[in-house]
C-alpha cells in the first residue's frame, strides 16, 4: 500500500490555529490549556463528539492503544509528556489503520514512511503547539480507505453537531477545501427548460433543453452557491437496440480511393448559425419552479460536491427525452446546446418553468461561477464549452474528454472504430426523444432523414478527413480563458491519448492555467482510489475557482501528475508532459544492435480462412499471438524489432514516431505499428479492482463509494503494449490529400503514435511490431497483400525524459 498526496495545503501556525478555530476543534476553553497531552485528550474527545454523552467518548478512546501497554483513554488522563510515538499511535487508528496488522505500536513512522503518510514536523515529546500542527496534519491525511480523515469524520457526523448553529461558517473551507457542512437530507431538485439559440430539428421554434438541478436548501434562505455542471448525453436513457442496427460492418476490404490533390480549404467547414426564429414571448416571471426529479444516474464527484455547498446541474441537450432538436455527434450545435445551460446559470439566457406556458426562472439562487465535470462525451462537452470562452465558465474537470472527432474514429486516412461504431451510431444511441412515442411520432421522418445524412456525410469507408470531420474538430476555434483540470488514461483505447495531448498543446497558447493528470489505467473516473488524492485535488481546485478562495491551487498542484507503470500505487509530478523534459532518441531499425526474432523484412496481410475467423472472435488471442517473440502463428504476418536488454530504466515522456520505407504488393495498404515493453514484471492492471466495497463516506447521511486501485497482476507476463499508431499508405501527407498508390513502390510513411509517460524498467527491451491490419480497430478484410520494409532506412524517433 502506497499513499500519495497532492492537495495538501502547507499552511502556517496562526492559520492552523483559526481554522480548528472554524471547524470547532479549538475553542475559547481547550485553547487555554498548557499541557500537550490534555490537549491532545481534548481533540480526542471532540473527534468523537457526534456520540452524545461524555461516557461513549472515554470508552472510543480507551478503545485504542498509545503504546504496547497502554491505552489512549489512561495515557492521556496522565501527567506527563506526548511522545510523537503515542501521538501516531493513536492518529493511526483514527486513520483506520489496525494495529499489529498494519502498523506495529513500537515504531509506528516507520509503516508511515514505507507508505507514504505525512508526518508532521514536531518535536519529540510534542509541545502544545506541536499538538495544534499534528493535529491539523492529521486531520488533513488520508484514511486506510482512501478519504482524508476531516472527510471521514464528517461523513460520520461531526459537522451535523453545529448545523442548528448560525454562526457556523457556510461554505466552510478548511485547508483550502470546502467541507460537507450542508444538509443532504434537504435538498432541492427542480427541473426547468432552458431556451437554446437553435433550431436543430426545423420546427420553426427554438430548441428547449430541459435541465436537473440539485442545490441546497440554504439557498431558499438566502445563500448564493456556485454550480457544478455537467453536460450528459446518456442522462435521459439510450438506444442501445436501435443503435445496433446501424452499426458497420469491420469484416470488409480496405477500398483503394481516388487521388485527389486536396488542400485543407477542400474540406474545411463553416458553421451556418443565421437561421434562428425569434425567441418565445415572456408570460411572467417565477422563482418557483414546478417539476421535479428522482436521481436515475449517480455522479459520486458531483454528490461529493452537494454535500459542500455546491449546486450541481444536469442537462443531456439536444435531441434528448423532453428536450427538443436532433443529436448531431459532436458539432457546434452540441457545444451551443451545453453552453447555454451556463448562459442560463450566469443570467444572459431565459428558461420556463415548462415547455408550454412561457413562464421564465433564474438561477437566483447561483452566484454565476460555474466548473463542468465528466468523463468521455461528458467530458468532450466540457471541452467544447471551454473552447468558446462562454461567459460564467471559471473551469473544468475534463476526465478523457473527445478534442477532435476525427482522431477518435479515424486515423491517417483509416477506420480505427472497434464493432463499427461512428458518429451516425452513437447520434441514434443518445437520441432518446425516441423513446417518448407521442413525441417520436411526430418527428420520426425528419430524424431518419437526418440520421441518414449524418451516414452518408461520415463517408464511413473512405477514413479521410473531410467537411464532415472538420465540423467536428472542437480544436478549430479556440477562445479558452478558464483554468481547466485535465485527466487521462494512458491505456485508454476508447478515447486514445492523442486527444488531450492535442488540447493541451491548443491551450499552451491561452493565458489560462492547466493542470494534467494521467493514470494507467483505461476508460476511468479516479475519485474513488487508495493512492491518489483525486477528490482532494478537485476540491482545492473548484474552491478555488468557482469559491474564489486563495488556497494556493495553481502553485500547491503539480502541472503534470504521472501514475508509475512500474511501481504499484506510486505517482510523480512533472512540469510538463513532453516538452523541454524530453530528448529525441533515435534508434535505426535495421541496425546491428538491433535484434529481428524471425528475421523477417516482409510480411502478408492473409490468414488462412480457420484462424482468420479465430482471430476475429478472440481479438485477445490475436494480440498474445501478434506480440510475442517466443514464436506464434503471427509470425509470418507480422516484423517484431527489439533493442538489446536495457541497462538503466528508461522513461518516455511524450509522442514515439516512426519513419518507414515500406511497399505494398497491391494498389492499396496501411501500416500499424505497436511500440512494446518486453520483460517479466508483475503489471498493473488496466482495470480498477475493487479494494473495499461502500467504504467512501461523502457526506453525513449521504451517498458511499467504493475504494478502488489499480493493482499489479499475480501472474507475471513478458509483454505489453505501450502505443500504437495507424495509417492508410494512400494518405502519406496528411488525412485528407488521397495520393496514388503503386504496386511493389517504395514509399516513406512517417507516423506519430499516441503519447504516453512509460518507465522501461532496467533489464527490458524496447520493441517494435510493424503489421496491417488490427483486429481490434481497422477494417479486416483478409486481402492477399504483402509488405516489404526496408528496415536499413527505417527508424524509431523515442522522446526520453532527461
Amino acid at each position: 500500500m502506497k499513499i500519495n498526496q497532492f492537495g495538501y495545503v502547507p499552511t502556517q501556525h496562526q492559520q492552523i490555529i483559526d481554522e480548528l478555530r472554524d471547524i470547532r476543534f479549538l475553542d475559547l476553553e481547550n485553547i487555554k490549556i498548557k499541557s500537550p497531552l490534555h490537549l491532545f485528550r481534548s481533540l480526542l474527545l471532540k473527534s468523537f463528539s457526534v456520540h452524545q454523552g461524555e461516557t461513549t467518548r472515554i470508552a472510543k478512546i480507551a478503545s485504542m492503544m498509545a503504546t504496547e501497554t497502554v491505552d489512549a483513554d489512561s495515557y492521556t488522563n496522565g501527567s506527563g509528556t506526548l511522545s510523537k510515538s503515542a501521538f501516531y499511535n493513536v492518529g493511526l487508528q483514527l486513520l483506520g489503520f489496525t494495529v499489529d496488522l498494519d502498523f506495529s505500536l513500537t515504531n509506528p513512522l516507520k509503516m508511515m514512511t514505507e507508505v507514504g503518510l505525512p508526518i508532521a514536523e514536531v518535536t519529540d515529546p510534542l509541545t502544545r503547539d506541536d499538538v495544534i500542527d499534528a493535529w491539523y496534519r492529521l486531520l488533513n491525511t488520508r484514511t486506510k480507505f482512501g478519504q482524508l480523515l476531516i472527510d471521514k469524520l464528517a461523513g460520520e457526523g461531526y459537522y451535523h453537531q453545529f448545523l442548528a448553529d448560525e454562526t457556523f461558517k457556510r461554505p466552510l473551507i478548511f485547508n483550502g477545501k470546502a467541507q460537507a457542512v450542508f444538509d443532504t437530507d434537504h435538498l432541492v431538485r427542480e427541473v426547468v427548460y432552458v431556451e437554446s439559440p437553435l433550431d436543430i430539428d426545423h420546427d420553426g421554434r427554438r430548441d428547449l433543453l430541459k435541465v436537473k438541478l440539485i442545490r441546497p436548501a440554504e439557498t431558499d434562505r438566502g445563500l448564493t452557491v456556485p454550480v457544478v455542471y455537467t453536460a450528459n448525453p446518456y442522462g435521459e436513457g439510450t438506444n442501445d437496440k436501435w443503435s445496433e442496427s446501424w452499426s458497420h460492418d469491420n469484416n470488409r476490404p480496405l477500398k483503394r480511393k481516388q487521388p485527389n490533390n486536396f488542400t485543407y480549404r477542400d474540406v474545411q467547414d463553416t458553421y451556418d448559425h443565421s437561421k434562428v426564429p425569434v425567441p418565445r414571448t415572456i408570460n411572467g416571471h417565477t422563482k418557483q419552479a414546478e417539476e421535479t426529479f428522482t436521481m436515475t444516474w449517480i455522479y459520486s464527484l458531483n454528490d461529493y460536491f452537494l454535500a459542500r455547498g455546491f449546486a450541481v446541474v444536469y442537462s443531456a441537450g439536444i435531441g434528448t427525452k423532453d428536450s427538443d432538436g436532433f443529436r448531431t455527434t459532436g458539432t457546434r450545435d452540441e457545444t451551443i446546446s451545453a453552453i447555454s445551460v451556463i448562459e442560463w446559470l450566469h443570467g444572459d439566457r431565459t428558461a420556463f418553468t415548462n415547455r408550454v406556458d412561457q413562464i421564465a426562472i433564474s438561477a437566483w439562487w447561483a452566484t454565476g461561477n460555474v466548473g463542468m465535470t465528466g468523463r468521455s462525451y461528458l467530458g468532450t462537452l466540457s471541452i467544447a464549452s471551454e473552447l468558446t470562452g462562454v461567459g460564467g465558465l471559471k473551469t473544468a474537470v475534463v476526465e478523457a474528454g473527445i478534442s477532435n472527432y476525427y482522431d477518435y474514429y479515424r486515423e491517417n486516412g483509416l477506420m480505427v472504430s472497434p464493432d463499427g461504431d461512428d458518429a451516425d451510431v452513437l447520434a441514434e444511441f443518445t437520441f432518446s426523444r425516441q423513446q417518448s412515442a407521442a413525441d417520436y411520432a411526430q418527428i420520426k421522418e425528419p430524424w431518419l432523414a437526418h440520421l441518414k445524412q449524418i451516414k452518408r456525410d461520415q463517408d464511413h469507408d473512405s477514413g479521410s478527413y473531410n467537411r464532415f470531420g472538420d465540423a467536428r474538430n472542437l480544436l478549430k476555434e479556440n477562445h479558452a480563458k478558464a483554468d481547466i483540470l485535465l485527466v487521462h488514461g494512458l491505456n485508454d483505447g476508447n478515447v486514445k491519448p492523442a486527444q488531450v495531448w492535442n488540447l493541451r498543446k491548443a491551450l499552451k497558447s491561452k493565458s489560462l492555467t492547466q493542470k494534467l493528470i494521467l493514470h494507467q489505467g483505461q476508460h476511468e473516473y479516479l475519485n474513488n482510489f487508495r493512492s491518489f488524492d483525486f477528490t482532494d485535488i478537485v476540491n482545492l481546485w473548484l474552491t478555488n475557482k468557482l469559491l474564489n478562495v486563495a488556497n494556493q491551487a495553481n502553485q500547491v498542484l503539480p502541472n503534470v501528475i504521472v501514475q508509475d507503470n512500474a511501481h504499484a500505487e506510486t505517482w510523480h509530478g512533472y512540469q510538463d508532459w513532453g516538452g523541454q523534459e524530453a530528448s529525441i532518441q533515435i534508434y535505426q531499425l535495421g541496425d546491428d544492435q538491433m535484434i529481428n526474432p524471425g528475421g523477417h523484412t516482409s510480411f502478408s496481410d492473409h490468414l488462412d480462412k480457420s484462424q482468420f475467423e479465430t482471430y476475429t472472435k478472440d481479438i485477445n488471442k490475436w494480440r498474445d499471438d501478434l506480440y510475442s517473440r517466443d514464436g506464434s502463428p503471427m509470425d509470418g504476418h507480422c516484423i517484431r524489432i527489439l533493442t538489446p536488454p536495457l541497462v538503466n530504466d528508461l522513461v518516455i515522456n511524450g509522442r514515439p514516431s516512426l519513419a518507414l520505407t515500406v511497399k505494398s504488393s497491391q494498389m492499396v495498404g496501411m501500416i500499424s505499428v505497436a511500440l512494446m515493453d518486453y520483460g517479466k514484471a508483475n503489471r498493473l492492471t488496466a482495470d480498477p479492482q475493487v479494494l473495499a466495497s461502500q467504504q467512501i463516506l461523502t457526506g453525513y447521511h449521504w451517498r458511499k463509494d467504493d475504494l478502488k486501485e489499480f493493482l499489479p497482476k499475480k501472474k507475471a507476463n513478458d509483454v505489453k503494449r505501450v502505443v500504437q499508431g495507424h495509417i492508410n499508405m494512400q494518405n502519406r501527407e496528411n488525412a485528407y490529400k488521397v495520393d496514388d498508390l503503386e504496386p511493389n513502390t517504395e514509399y516513406q510513411l512517417n507516423l506519430v503514435l499516441q503519447p504516453t509517460f512509460w518507465r522501461f524498467l532496467k533489464g527490458h527491451q524496447i520493441g517494435i511490431v510493424i503489421y496491417a491490419t488490427d483486429m481490434a480497430y481497422t477494417v479486416r478484410g483478409n486481402q492477399d497483400i504483402r509488405y516489404q520494409v526496408n528496415l536499413a532506412s527505417s527508424t524509431l524517433r523515442l522522446p526520453e525524459l532527461k
